[in-house]
């Protein structure tokens, strides 16, 4: 979401956030502050995310609001931090102390907010024993209508199972917060308990509370699998200090500082390798099991884990701008990024309950009122059964939830999607437009030909452009210098200009040599006999008389061709390729490829002029943007769905682009669309299951169809449903 100038993110650590009624009521509570432009709470990592106007409203304000809520709030997760580690996501979810306790059904009062079965399974199977001795003789203990023997069995199983909610329900009435699940379960069920439905009511508590713990554990495997992920986060670092070797932790290494990595040990902060040579797996970073091999010269990044040898390497970067830093980073906090889907949810679920609560009431006391000989015992039972279908539990977790699922699979395989509302942007993406160099070309380009022409030999062009281009860091640049192979003394290079989309202009030994495009021939005035060659071509030309020009050759990308076929299969209607290079070049890349469309010859503004030709005036129908994150990042960022390709190492990329690719494969964006479309097939199926089934047994109790046993069977099979559909997209 676009933010003005003036606000700004505040991520807070918050206790026991294990259930819905948590989530809606904090994001509730903070969002009607005014100054407060949203609020986001991750249920999986019990992580709070504001983004508020600091001249409207205090952080104080903000976490007084939140204690007030009977929650105790920690800020040690602030302003452009980075990832938390495990035991950071263990401490988010404990209890809170003393007087302040926010005891729910879900934490069941508990010391721990993380799921326990053994804990909590005692009490459970104690009030199944009483509810079965009360079913099996209810026509015994049912003789006289208050029979002391039926209650010193029902009373406490009743409380046994609910005990949790009553004191919540109470609890939050006292706080002024009324319409939440507890509250509704409590009003149900002793209503039940006051027109002698007792079985019923401890149905409703004992089924609630067996739903809540199916609920827990499937949101506890959410969390498990949020905590393997950060378990990459590299714990310590091996600091080389004049031949000793000391273990200290990666926040205390600078850059410049030397480290040891001993086999089989994560690499703990990106660097440049000095010593040594092995094989790393990087999986965790790209989500590719393929290792890949370093040796003295590579660039090797935080989390990888070295396979075999010994590695001295000097460190280039902090910590906390290391690459696992920043993956983490995102990971977990791209949940708190809503999906409009979820925004609806969270706003529909605040104002369903309080009206399917008067509508209760009114079932309750009008038909009595208005329709001759109506029983008012049948009306009231009728209006609990409304008050128990109405709990939106289920429907409110699994959205989050789905969307987190999407998020964490796509992460698992390299893709970082930086929010569920790009999860959903993706699904509806309909053209796809590539840059080419480095994107669908492996951007490793080799000299292949010299041609040399007016006098000049093809060392003494290879020698001239090779100086030229030794300030350039452009991949061409390296191509010549490699072919070249010679180092060069920058000293004899002077008067360096670099044009954007045409090539060099220096001073080489006392001689203006020019080194680019055929464009850039044609800007100087330079005659030529030479325009239109195959494949990447820089000419040269010497104190304005041409000299010739080196034929550059770049590979297309092993997936290139099939992840253009793929998309056209998934329903892509339009694949386009923008690109610098030459029209022939272009023709002929674009022809292997398949693509729909290509534009060559533009420079980097007119990337940006294509690609806004291209865009959906509706925005009903999305545009992609994949690029390399650095030379397009206003492409990127102005697309619909920025993706930056080949993202490793990449500050560019992982700052600008919506969706960030680890590997530099063409065949991701096709497995992040499908992802996304599995994600949102699986939020949909649970809105419409949920809200279907809900409204049906509305319906149902209202013309009295329906039982408070059936209703409870509903409600708690509709969220433990909703949530492992929900869990289906982590597989």
């Amino acid at each position: 979401m676009t933010q003005t100038p003036s606000f700004i993110t505040q991520k807070l650590k918050i206790g026991g956030m294990d259930c819905t009624s948590c989530k809606m009521k904090i994001e509730g509570s903070l969002e009607r502050l005014k100054g407060v432009s949203e609020a986001s709470v991750v249920v999986a990592t019990g992580c709070l995310t504001v983004t508020y106007d600091p001249e409207q409203v205090s952080e104080k304000t903000i976490q007084e609001r939140v204690k007030s809520l009977g929650y105790k709030t920690d800020n040690s997760i602030s302003q452009g931090s980075q990832a938390a580690t495990t035991d950071d996501l263990s401490s988010r979810n404990h209890d809170h102390d003393g007087g302040d306790e926010h005891a729910h059904a879900h934490n069941h009062g508990s010391g721990a907010g993380e799921f326990n079965l053994k804990r909590e399974l005692p009490s459970v199977v104690i009030a199944i024993v009483l509810f079965t001795i009360a079913i099996v003789f209810e026509e015994s203990l049912h003789n006289t209508p208050y029979n002391i023997a039926e209650y010193a069995v029902i009373i406490p199983a009743y409380l046994l199972s609910g005990w949790t909610v009553l004191k919540t329900a109470g609890r939050n009435i006292l706080r002024g917060q009324i319409f939440d699940e507890n509250f509704l379960m409590t009003i149900a069920t002793l209503g039940a308990l006051a027109i002698h439905q007792l079985p019923e009511a401890v149905a409703v508590m004992l089924f609630f509370r067996i739903g809540e713990l199916f609920q827990e554990y499937s949101l506890g495997r959410s969390r498990r699998s949020i905590k393997a992920l950060l378990e990459v986060r590299p714990d310590t670092a091996n600091l080389k200090v004049n031949g000793r070797v000391t273990e200290v932790s990666p926040e205390r290494v600078t850059p410049g500082d030397i480290i040891l990595v001993k086999p089989g040990e994560k690499v703990p902060l990106d660097g440049e390798i000095l010593e040594g040579s092995s094989q790393l797996d990087t999986s965790a970073l790209t989500g590719e099991s393929v290792p890949r091999t370093v040796k003295p010269g590579s660039t090797i990044f935080a989390g990888a884990i070295n396979k075999s040898g010994a590695l001295t390497v000097r460190v280039t970067k902090p910590f906390a701008e290391s690459s696992i830093a920043k993956v983490l980073d995102l990971v977990e906090n791209a949940a708190s990024k809503k999906a409009p889907t979820e925004k609806f949810i969270t706003t529909f679920a605040r104002y369903y309950t309080p009206v399917v609560v008067f509508l209760s009431l009114g079932v309750a006391l009008l038909p009595p009122l208005l329709i001759p000989g109506a029983n008012r015992e049948d009306w009231v039972y009728r209006a609990l059964i409304l008050l128990v279908i109405s709990c939106p539990c289920g429907l409110v977790i699994s959205i989050p939830l789905g969307y987190f699922g999407g998020i964490g699979a796509a992460a698992k395989r390299g893709i970082l999607v930086k929010g569920s509302t790009f999860l959903d942007a993706l699904t509806a993406v309909k053209t796809v437009v590539f840059d080419k160099t480095g994107t669908l070309t492996k951007g490793s380009f080799k000299v292949t030909q010299v041609i040399a022409r007016n006098g000049f030999s093809e060392s003494e062009l290879l020698s001239l452009a090779a100086k030229a281009e030794s300030r350039s860091n452009h991949p061409i640049a390296a191509s010549i210098q490699e072919a070249y192979g010679q180092p060069v003394n920058e000293s004899a290079v002077g008067d360096y200009q670099e044009i954007p989309g045409y090539g060099i202009k220096a001073m080489v030994q006392n001689q203006e040599v020019i080194a680019g495009n055929d464009r850039l021939l044609h800007r100087e005035n330079i005659d030529h006999d030479t325009c239109n060659v195959s494949g990447t071509v820089v000419h040269l030309a010497v104190n304005r008389r041409y000299g010739g020009y080196i034929v550059i050759a770049d590979e297309i990308k092993e997936d290139a061709v099939s992840a253009i076929r793929d998309l056209k299969r998934i329903g892509v209607e339009k694949t386009v390729m923008l690109t610098g290079d030459s029209e022939t070049v272009a023709r002929m890349i674009a022809r292997q490829l398949g693509v729909d469309a290509f534009v060559a010859g533009l420079l980097p503004e007119g990337k940006l002029e294509e690609l806004e030709k291209l865009l959906d005036p509706s925005a009903k129908k999305k545009l992609a943007f994949v690029g390399d994150g650095i030379n397009d990042a206003p492409v990127i960022a102005r697309a619909d769905v920025g993706i930056a390709m080949g993202g490793l190492g990449s500050d560019a990329a992982i700052e600008t682009a919506d969706v960030v690719l680890m590997t530099d494969a063409p065949s991701k964006v096709v497995e992040a669309i499908e992802i996304a479309r599995k994600t949102r097939r699986v939020v949909i199926q649970n809105i419409v299951m949920a809200l279907g089934i809900k409204t049906l047994f509305i319906v149902l109790g209202i013309f009295g169809l329906a039982t408070l046993w059936e209703a409870v069977f509903a409600d708690v099979g509709v969220g433990l449903l909703a949530v492992l559909n929900a869990t289906r997209i982590a597989k």
